[in-house]
């Protein structure tokens, strides 16, 4: 079986979440700023630009819990196209009411205003959507009429999906379910339109898939049959990880797992459509978790702790035997990170999918660290760390002198630029596709680390501001870049062939390139 699409040229880029744009929780992360950072991405010579996952999240923000595994999340809409269509005013947004207000004004000037083509492509998009937007809709509009609730709490026919009580649902919350169709009809639209100016620019957009959904999510609510749940709805077994690297106690995440059996009866079509879905939207997808896929970590409903879990096998070969049939092309990443076996190894190798690589993990003592550089197979997706880690400076800093002797063995870190060393190992490494934190690229410490594994407070917040990315570094990156054979400009787009030089920064050739620095 051949590769996937990942192994066939050296390419780089960009691990940023878009909420860590400019402005997010005022303008929303599809407008200006999100364009703003192609044109960086470009412009440094990289090809893609990997984020966390997309849709809408609980009151913690965490991306890995959404309420929806389809749903895009409406907190991304950017408000300034919402005045560009005069539904709302420029007044209304500097006016800084919360995202949510402006959204809610915006539709009710959209659904007075509704007519002709423009009712015609809304409801085109809500009949094309139709298999998970109407659950969806139904899920927001009903969890609003009850608080914000669990929906394992909601009354007894609504909890249960009743055909008849979602029926009356629809005819007397009919404008409050077309508002929800509303948020995800203005999502899709600019999305689509950020993914086509990315790749007009050269830049691949690189998706993530949770593994698992959160119990209280609308597929859990309305799929039932799918999931490992009783008869009310609550789980038998919870999902997570046995103790780690992050945690000494395992880390207990909480989702239900699936019912593979169905899964399986049904062809996997459940997962065949979450992927077609999401492969609509990126051109590339990292499958979280992979390893549970060939087997999962069961953790009784009643413990607290992910300790008292236990191995059990997934028909992961015969699920990704259908995926990639169907995706030939297999634009999936594995993230086969944790307690990962010969039996992972074996499946991910099977089906030609790149796994992670975590520079941060590489340096145990052991010459056959996968993750040390010299290690790396082609078919890798190479990192100095994650969303999980601490940024690269911080993990250095934190490091006791044991620890950072071993570093010393193979990195550099005695040099004031940190942790541009680390940056150059992956970026020169053997791996076929490098991506860096943008917090990397900064030089931040562990003040702007995005998550930290196992907590639930002060994660997914980071934010950058342009005056961040000052020339000397852009530079840099495009040089660090284009030395390792991962450039995607050519000679014709700014290129002055002067490899040798670090920064480049005051040739003007070369300063054409950041453009996208200008206000």
């Amino acid at each position: 079986m051949s590769d996937s699409v990942l192994g066939r040229q050296r390419q780089a880029g960009i691990l940023l979440h878009p909420t860590s744009l400019p402005e997010f929780s005022r303008l929303g992360c599809l407008g200006s700023h999100a364009y703003r950072f192609i044109d960086f991405l470009h412009a440094c010579g990289q090809q893609l630009w990997q984020m966390l996952p997309v849709g809408p999240t609980h009151e913690d923000y965490s991306p890995y819990q959404p309420l929806s595994a389809y749903a895009g999340n409406s907190r991304f809409i950017d408000l300034v196209e919402l005045v560009e269509h005069g539904w709302l005013t420029q007044e209304e947004v500097d006016g800084k009411p919360a995202h949510q207000a402006l959204l809610d004004l915006a539709f009710k000037r959209f659904y007075a205003a509704l007519s002709g083509a423009k009712e015609t492509a809304f409801r085109e998009f809500i009949d094309q959507e139709k298999d998970w937007l109407r659950d969806y809709a139904l899920f927001c509009v009903i969890r609003d009429m009850q608080e914000g609730e669990h929906w394992l709490h909601w009354p007894e026919l609504l909890r249960n999906h009743d055909d008849i009580a979602l029926s009356r649902i629809e005819i007397e919350r009919s404008r409050e379910l077309d508002a929800v169709y509303f948020e995800q009809y203005m999502f899709a639209r600019q999305w689509r339109e950020l993914k086509q100016y990315a790749n007009k620019k050269n830049v691949r957009l690189f998706g993530d898939m949770p593994i698992f959904v959160a119990l209280d999510s609308a597929e859990v609510w309305a799929q039932r049959h799918y999931f490992d749940i009783d008869e009310s709805g609550y789980p038998r077994y919870v999902a997570g990880v046995p103790p780690d690297y992050f945690s000494e106690t395992g880390q207990r995440w909480g989702n239900p797992h699936y019912n593979w059996k169905v899964m399986q009866e049904y062809g996997f079509d459940w997962w065949l459509k979450r992927c077609q879905h999401d492969l609509k939207r990126f051109d590339l997808m990292r499958i979280d978790h992979f390893r549970g896929f060939e087997a999962y970590w069961k953790i009784p409903v009643e413990c607290e702790t992910a300790i008292e879990g236990f191995w059990e096998k997934a028909p992961g070969e015969e699920l990704f035997t259908v995926l990639c049939e169907h995706f030939p092309e297999r634009p999936f990443v594995a993230e086969d990170l944790g307690v990962i076996t010969d039996e992972v190894t074996a499946l991910r190798t099977r089906f030609g999918l790149p796994g992670m690589r975590v520079l941060q993990f590489a340096f145990d003592g052991h010459d056959d660290n996968p993750h040390l550089p010299e290690n790396y197979t082609c078919l890798s997706v190479a990192y100095t760390g994650t969303h999980d880690n601490d940024t690269s400076l911080g993990w250095i800093q934190s490091l006791d002198e044991y620890s950072k002797q071993l570093v010393q063995k193979h990195i550099d870190i005695t040099r004031k630029d940190l942790p541009w060393p680390m940056i150059r190992a992956v970026m020169e490494s053997r791996a076929c596709t490098a991506i860096i934190p943008l917090q990397d690229v900064l030089m931040l410490d562990s003040a702007h680390r995005m998550n930290t594994p196992g907590t639930t407070e002060g994660n997914w917040q980071w934010g950058f501001d342009w005056p961040m990315l000052n020339q000397t570094l852009c530079a840099k990156l495009l040089h660090v870049t284009r030395h390792s054979g991962r450039c995607a400009l050519t000679h014709s787009e700014g290129q002055d062939g002067n490899a040798d030089s670090e920064y480049v920064r005051s040739d003007p050739a070369h300063a054409a390139n950041f453009e996208f620095m200008r206000e």
